[in-house]
């Protein structure tokens, strides 16, 4: 009998690393908030769009018992999901967040629910499994800094993390507030590329006047790799030199979309974007754009999966798939 083609190249498997969330959201001029699956669903909901072939992902999620007879068949109802043997149903209650939109870019967000992260030496019995790990960093807790520093060591491909709620505190009732990381060189040094937005950055860097020099002394460990989400200003990205030459730094505008909507997800949709683009040997740039793109688009839709399957309604009917160019 002969080998079959999936056999011999069996697919490269990209752990997602994050938390499954039910969000309720309100936004300014709504009278009844929106209830849907958000935080770590937004990533993979981008991956349903972007991921490029021959990868299948593989989530690295704990899931709240109260919630895993919704969470588990919403989980393997992605496309690219190649299976659930990485998730695991905890005792805990899941995560849920409010969210409540001030503005269009301000938010009142209130965390309830207390599902566990990863600990080192779970995180050591994943990585031998996956050719590449995307994090995202939804409630905090995800890793810490010895798992992060395990990361660093044991996972032979690439890696990307978008640091997010890293910089976020926990107030008794819930709600977050910005705060400065402890470590954040060391946390940095744990992946090949990190993701901040402008306010995190500036949480990273603890808003020196040259917070590019300051980011470049961070380029140690893994890092080599820096992208910078702006929302309406596009983002920015710095990349390691080569053979000793200085990082390399590159603006990239934002693309055109609706001036109002729901920016939630949005930076997790460009985050996995990138990320994707970059597996699939996109250039940093060209990369950047497209996340742009799929971030902007998503501004139209509500909850992870509206914005899901409108894409792939769009894929379905001919049309043009959200973040294509």
């Amino acid at each position: 009998m002969g080998t079959s083609e999936s056999t011999r190249n069996p697919p490269k498997r990209l752990g997602v690393l994050g938390t499954l969330v039910r969000d309720t959201i309100l936004l300014p001029g709504v009278r009844r908030p929106a209830k849907a699956w958000g935080g770590i669903a937004y990533a993979l909901a981008a991956f349903d769009h972007v991921l490029p072939p021959g990868w299948v992902v593989v989530p690295v999620i704990k899931v709240g018992n109260d919630t895993a007879d919704r969470a588990l068949p919403f989980l393997r109802s992605f496309a690219t999901v190649g299976d659930l043997a990485c998730v695991l149903v905890v005792p805990e209650p899941n995560n849920r967040v409010e969210l409540t939109y001030t503005t269009q870019i301000d938010r009142v967000e209130v965390l309830a629910g207390g599902v566990p992260g990863w600990s080192a030496r779970e995180i050591a019995v994943v990585l031998p499994g996956l050719d590449a790990l995307y994090v995202n960093f939804i409630s905090g807790v995800e890793l810490d800094l010895a798992g992060a520093l395990t990361v660093g060591d044991k996972l032979h491909g690439p890696s990307y993390a978008d640091l997010h709620s890293l910089f976020l505190d926990i107030g008794s009732d819930g709600r977050r507030s910005p705060r400065y990381l402890p470590s954040s060189g060391r946390w940095a040094g744990c992946f090949d590329t990190v993701q901040m937005n402008e306010n995190e950055f500036e949480l990273f860097v603890r808003g020196a006047p040259d917070p590019w020099r300051v980011a470049e002394k961070a380029m140690a460990g893994r890092l080599g790799r820096i992208v910078v989400t702006r929302g309406a200003d596009g983002a920015e990205i710095m990349t390691i030199g080569q053979d000793g030459a200085p990082p390399a730094r590159e603006s990239v505008p934002a693309a055109t979309g609706p001036a109002a909507g729901d920016p939630t997800g949005c930076g997790d949709v460009w985050g996995a974007t990138f990320f994707a683009s970059v597996l699939g040997h996109a250039a940093p740039g060209s990369a950047a754009h497209r996340a742009n793109r799929l971030a902007c688009d998503k501004v139209a839709y509500t909850g992870s999966e509206a914005f899901r399957d409108a894409a792939l309604r769009d894929a379905a009917s001919g049309g043009s798939t959200p973040g294509s160019e």
